[in-house]
C-alpha cells in the first residue's frame, strides 16, 4: 500500500521506521495535510478525517475547490 484515495484526493504513504508508524501526505495541493496510524485501518480513518476537516476548513474560510490551496 503506497497510496490511498478518498474524494478524488490521493495520499502517498510511507513507513516511519523510527516511530514504527505509517505516515501519509496528501498530494496535489499547496497546503500540507499529513496524518499517521499504526496500521492500515487506523491510517485510512486518519486520512479521511484529516481530509474532511481540511475541506470543512476551506469552506468556512470561503475558499472554493477552485482555489489553489483547496484543489
Amino acid at each position: 500500500m503506497n497510496q490511498l484515495t478518498y474524494q478524488g484526493y490521493t495520499a502517498m504513504i510511507e513507513f516511519d521506521e523510527r516511530d514504527e508508524i505509517l505516515v501519509g501526505r496528501v498530494l496535489g495541493i499547496e497546503d500540507r495535510i499529513s496524518f499517521h496510524g499504526e496500521g492500515a485501518p487506523e491510517l485510512e480513518a486518519a486520512f479521511r478525517a484529516a481530509l474532511d476537516h481540511y475541506l470543512v476548513d476551506c469552506a468556512a474560510q470561503g475558499r472554493s475547490s477552485g482555489d489553489p490551496a483547496c484543489v
